[in-house]
């Protein structure tokens, strides 16, 4: 599947897509295609970033690669705690999981412009958030979370189902050059 960069046709508001010859993005004049990708640190989101890396290289896009943080479903749960500092440690965490699988993914020198957005909040929330206004949002067909044996995990249906812009979940099957 190979993604053509396109924009709505303002002048005419008909939401039919028009191809841009100079590569911006409709309404935002000298602004890059953006495509978001969605980073757990799992196989299958690495696979995914692989694939939006090759895709934004292709349509000359920016890479936004976005990871969630939330706290532990138990964490505080027998009362109140004082502040511990632990925010930084999970945002800590996150970031380094998106940094390694950059590293692992794009090298050393990437070809494209990467931008990297660690936010707290459930991931589906902070994907669709992030994913407003792209030309393409990129996840895996399952991350760390819930039932193994599920075609398809709760976050990328949950992005099928609500995103703004076209999404690609990126299976094992799929073909993802090294």
């Amino acid at each position: 599947m190979v993604w053509t960069t396109a924009r709505v046709c303002a002048a005419s508001g008909s939401g039919v897509p028009e191809y841009s010859e100079e590569g911006t993005v409709a309404g935002h004049p000298g602004q890059k295609p953006r495509i978001v990708v969605g980073v757990d640190g799992s196989e299958s989101s690495t696979r995914a970033l692989r694939w939006a890396l090759r895709q934004a290289e292709t349509t000359g896009s920016t890479l936004e690669a976005v990871t969630a943080w939330e706290f532990p479903q138990m964490y505080g749960s027998l009362g109140w705690m004082p502040p511990t500092g632990a925010e930084a440690d999970f945002q800590r965490v996150a970031e380094q999981i998106v940094a390694e699988a950059l590293a692992e993914a794009a090298g050393p020198e990437p070809t494209v412009d990467i931008v990297t957005k660690v936010a707290y909040g459930t991931p589906a929330g902070v994907l669709l958030d992030a994913a407003d206004g792209a030309s393409l949002l990129v996840v895996g067909n399952r991350g760390y979370g819930g039932f193994t044996g599920a075609l398809l995990g709760s976050v990328s249906q949950h992005c099928t189902q609500h995103a703004t812009c076209p999404v690609v979940i990126v299976r094992p099957t799929t073909e993802v050059p090294e």
